[in-house]
């Protein structure tokens, strides 16, 4: 039978779709591949998440209709590269039993998540 498999990708809109690309390359190792961006695959493959807020929910800003959840192996190191770099990092990082979250905005005020999966 016929079935979905998993997300085959993330589409933003932008001002600067250029200036984007180069940001999230810099900062979070996007790659050019044929034709398309993409960030490298991951050594193990972890279940793709899909989740639905309610338009009144605060988890990320109102105004954002959608949040990239990007998966890192190392969030402390990452995060503190990134302030380095003078990215836009939210001071709080969380831990749960299913992993370590942190947060940065990218140039366009776009929130994106963190997600240091547990026994990374």
């Amino acid at each position: 039978m016929a079935a979905v498999t998993g997300i085959g990708g993330v589409f933003l809109r932008a001002n600067d779709s250029k200036a984007l690309y180069q940001w999230y390359e810099k900062h979070l190792g996007l790659v050019k591949g044929q034709g398309a961006y993409s960030f490298p695959a991951p050594k193990e493959r972890n279940e793709v998440l899909f989740c639905l807020f309610k338009q009144e929910d605060q988890y990320f800003p109102q105004a954002q209709k959608a949040m990239l959840n990007l998966v890192v192996d190392d969030l402390d190191a990452l995060l503190d590269r990134l302030i380095s770099e003078g990215v836009t990092v939210d001071e709080k990082r969380e831990t749960y039993d299913f992993g370590k979250f942190g947060w940065v905005t990218d140039p366009e005020g776009n929130r994106i998540e963190l997600w240091q999966p547990l026994g990374d």
